[in-house]
């Protein structure tokens, strides 16, 4: 389909090594003119569901600065575009995050976290035939590792205990390929 929107001007407002922020002068769709902020993320937001022979999965919680709270989420990362492909990342945040190391690997969603006001792109994987080793967690994480039933973090979605859209979205998906849709 073509784009129906007209952008008149670009100007970049802020820009640091993951974002850049860009106010543009644009017409809309139905020929009025307008104004949009745009922030483009610098890497692809990836996440991973480790799951073994159990059906157990792990969560990583840590405080979350930009939300002023605590957050249950997948061990998540980025991959910065062009620089690793996102199984790389995926493999390389699951270790660092979890210590945990996959055999299987499996492509499970791509998603876009807030189309209305970013390009932000994200991507999910689930990993089977676990290994464990420690964990390795940059140096600005203070991060906590939970190993709990699949079902269990599932639940955790649909009670609103876990609302960052990559988590929720990937567990929905793995419990769906697991036959879990009710719960």
């Amino acid at each position: 389909m073509k784009n129906p929107w007209k952008t008149l001007s670009n100007n970049v407002v802020y820009d640091n090594p993951w974002i850049q922020v860009t106010h543009r002068e644009v017409v809309t769709p139905t020929g009025t003119d307008g104004i949009y902020g745009l922030v483009h993320f610098k890497n692809l937001a990836i996440g991973i569901v480790p799951l073994d022979e159990e059906e157990n999965t792990w969560l990583v919680g840590q405080y979350r600065y930009t939300l002023g709270q605590y957050s249950w989420e997948i061990p998540e990362g980025g991959c910065l575009i062009g620089a690793e492909s996102p199984l790389e990342s995926a493999r390389r945040e699951l270790e660092e995050e979890t210590g945990i190391r996959a055999g299987r690997w499996m492509r499970i969603l791509d998603l876009h976290t807030s189309n209305s006001v970013t390009d932000e792109a994200g991507m999910a994987f689930l990993a089977r035939d676990l290994s464990f080793g420690p964990s390795r967690p940059e140096e600005t994480e203070e991060l906590k590792v939970r190993k709990l039933p699949f079902r269990e973090a599932l639940e955790m979605v649909f009670r609103g205990e876990i609302t960052d859209a990559l988590s929720m979205v990937a567990l929905m998906r793995v419990g769906y390929l697991l036959g879990e849709s009710e719960v």
